[in-house]
């Protein structure tokens, strides 16, 4: 074998192993984060869903639990979602694009959600993203293949909120998890809408939902969204 080739053929087991390194050191971050949600949770006050828990919510929060749950249901204590579409990478007006994978796993004992993410920016480079709200704290983790990290926010207090805020929004696809049994406290805004607020540990965050006239949800609206560049922006989800 030329000696040339040899080195190519050297360089590319280096690197492959490097990668397959990268990759096993982030899966087992992530299984890791996952295990510490898991252990935070609090047992279940209740472990099944009754009608007399909507007595005293706000009229267009009762009119949706009734269309979306039934007396004597599960509450959910575990849940895993898996995504695969397209993630803005942009901001509002600057929109950009990427196709991307991911599972993101539901507590909401604890409460908290850990997002892992892997999302293509060209031919055979992804970044792999993970978002977490754990143990109170919330996290932000980017490393292009794994292992250039370009994103690290954790430790605040605006990311704590802004990822319980999150958490929250996307409890809309297990519903139990909203109950006032879980935690959630219901304010009435007007006939359409109602503030949902939830505390954990030494952090309260509120989310405002929508709902339309067949008693399900229409949007959740956040006045003060905070995004990895540390700004505050009004977000709807959708």
């Amino acid at each position: 074998m030329p000696a040339p080739l040899t080195y190519v053929v050297v360089v590319l087991v280096v690197l492959g192993t490097v990668l397959w390194v990268a990759e096993l050191r982030w899966s087992r971050a992530t299984g890791a984060m996952r295990g510490r949600l898991a252990a935070g949770a609090r047992p279940p006050s209740v472990s099944v869903y009754h009608e007399r828990e909507l007595d005293g919510l706000p009229d267009p929060v009762a009119r949706y639990f009734r269309a979306v749950l039934k007396d004597g249901q599960r509450i959910i204590t575990h849940a895993r979602v898996t995504w695969s579409g397209e993630f803005n990478m942009g901001r509002p007006g600057a929109d950009k694009w990427a196709a991307f994978t991911a599972v993101q796993d539901f507590v909401p004992g604890a409460p908290g959600m850990v997002w892992d993410a892997r999302i293509r920016m060209a031919p055979g480079v992804a970044v792999r993203v993970r978002d977490g709200f754990v143990d109170g704290a919330g996290s932000m983790l980017g490393a292009v293949l794994a292992l250039a990290t370009v994103v690290d926010k954790h430790g605040t207090p605006e990311m704590a909120r802004g990822s319980l805020q999150r958490c929250m929004a996307e409890a809309a696809w297990l519903p139990t998890a909203l109950l006032p049994s879980q935690g959630v406290t219901w304010s009435p805004i007007d006939e359409t809408r109602a503030l949902a607020t939830l505390r954990a540990g030494e952090v309260t965050a509120s989310v405002e939902f929508r709902f339309g006239e067949d008693g399900l949800m229409t949007s959740m609206f956040v006045p003060d969204r905070l995004y990895d560049d540390g700004k505050s922006t009004p977000a709807h989800y959708p």
